[in-house]
């Protein structure tokens, strides 16, 4: 009897931390683009409206190598369904390679490598 017990125990244990973690991927970044001076990234969340910070560290690709470009970033708030979030910056022809962090609270809640042709 006593090990049905810490086996439904364990069981109920493992579901809970299911269910707090199943909000950890509620949001996921989409396409990425650059339009008119910005960098412009699709971003479906599942929730209520959450307050976060968008940051994108930017490396200019020249032939076999990439350098550090520069690092933006821009407040957003997200709301439940796709939001689409403009981070101004300024980017001259070439090809690039973008890490797109979804910060919240200082914490890194979804990061993504992306590449653009300017």
């Amino acid at each position: 009897m006593r090990g049905s017990f810490y086996t439904i125990v364990a069981g109920l244990s493992v579901l809970f931390m299911v269910l707090l973690c199943a909000g950890c991927l509620s949001t996921e970044v989409g396409d990425t683009r650059y339009d008119n001076r910005s960098v412009r990234i699709s971003i479906s969340h599942a929730g209520d409206p959450v307050d976060v910070h968008i940051q994108v560290t930017v490396f200019r690709i020249t032939g076999m190598t990439q350098e550090q470009y520069t690092i933006v970033s821009a407040p957003a708030t997200l709301v439940n369904g796709e939001n689409l979030v403009s981070v101004p910056v300024e980017l001259g022809p070439g090809s690039y390679k973008l890490f797109v962090y979804v910060l919240r609270d200082g914490d890194r809640k979804t990061a993504v490598i992306r590449d653009i042709v300017v």
